[in-house]
């Protein structure tokens, strides 16, 4: 980072901005109740904010006394989330700094489709996929599997934790793969199931953290295995060596391609030859007790207060009302 703050109090008031009526409401109410008590622990005039509908009263002149001098935001997913821009957008109209990515940033990593697009582009590693129109037809469905080759993964472009993704061994099991990915709005992706181990990979500012492999007790790192199981392994870090360069230098620069910037984790498949492929962003990672951005964290001495102040401190390197494609303070959600 290029800039540190010592002194709490150059905060100001701290939103920190949770829940909000998305599908992954209920988890990021969890996060942000841990990111409000370790600002608080660290002397910084934090307040809880219940989503984008509880932000804007609190933008009036009228509530002066509740001012807001920047926002911490850890609202997940998009329609009524906080990760796809829309967010961004009403802040930098007020003028005020938040953390994480700007509205380019957002947009663009809320939608799994254009970001591995964006990576495609510029020669990053991401499986093969094919967009599955809302309205596809069944033969159409089947053509799309039999091209990328069973087993795929089958899951909605515009959602995150895992919602309404399935995975497809035999075509029989496509249609129930569709409905499930259905329930949540926008395109549907199908995707290559890369075969080998999941990592993901926290970036903190300008550094990018230990990588974490994930070993979970049942076959697939799922919702359960994620936010309610407590057998999950987290191998920290996940690779060694040469391997372990390797995989953050690419996580790097796929951060850098999404035009993310202050804080973000980043998922990454690694098959068994060794060749790493890029999943999705999360520019507002979570941050409950089985989150994985303060556990790689713990593994290079920053303790949970500290990463939540250091991603609050990454909203006062930048304007966030910039070009969306100037980095903001040459980092980042």
């Amino acid at each position: 980072m290029n800039m540190r703050v010592t002194n709490p109090a150059q905060f100001g008031r701290v939103a920190v901005l949770m829940g909000g009526t998305s599908s992954e409401r209920e988890i990021s109410l969890i996060s942000g109740k841990a990111v409000l008590q370790g600002l608080l622990n660290r002397g910084v005039t934090a307040f809880a904010v219940d989503g984008i509908e509880g932000l804007i009263p609190l933008l009036a002149s009228k509530f002066a006394n509740k001012k807001i001098d920047r926002v911490f935001n850890i609202l997940h997913g998009q329609h009524g989330g906080g990760e796809d821009g829309v967010l961004q957008g009403l802040l930098e109209a007020f003028g005020i700094p938040y953390t994480g990515s700007n509205v380019l940033g957002s947009a663009l990593t809320m939608d799994k489709i254009r970001t591995k697009q964006v990576w495609l582009a510029n020669g990053l590693p991401t499986p093969r996929y094919i967009k599955i129109n809302r309205d596809a037809k069944s033969r159409d469905v089947i053509n799309a599997a039999h091209q990328l080759g069973l087993p795929v993964i089958v899951k909605p472009a515009r959602e995150g934790s895992s919602v309404g993704v399935s995975r497809v061994f035999k075509e029989a099991d496509l249609q129930a793969a569709i409905e499930l990915a259905s329930r949540y709005p926008g395109d549907l992706l199908m995707e290559q199931l890369i075969v080998g181990s999941e990592y993901s990979v926290p970036v903190l500012g300008d550094e990018v953290l230990p990588s974490i492999r994930i070993v979970p007790k049942g076959e697939y790192y799922d919702y359960d295995a994620k936010y309610v199981a407590d057998d999950t392994q987290y191998i920290c870090p996940g690779l060694e060596g040469e391997a372990e360069t390797t995989l953050r230098s690419l996580v790097l620069e796929a951060f850098k391609t999404a035009g993310c910037s202050g804080w973000a984790r980043i998922d990454v498949m690694r098959d068994k030859q060794g060749n790493n492929y890029l999943l999705e962003v999360n520019t507002a990672p979570g941050m409950t007790s089985h989150s994985l951005v303060p556990k790689s964290a713990a593994q290079v001495g920053i303790n949970f207060d500290e990463v939540v102040w250091r991603v609050l401190e990454s909203s006062m390197n930048q304007y966030h009302g910039d070009d969306c494609g100037n980095e903001q303070g040459d980092a980042h959600e």
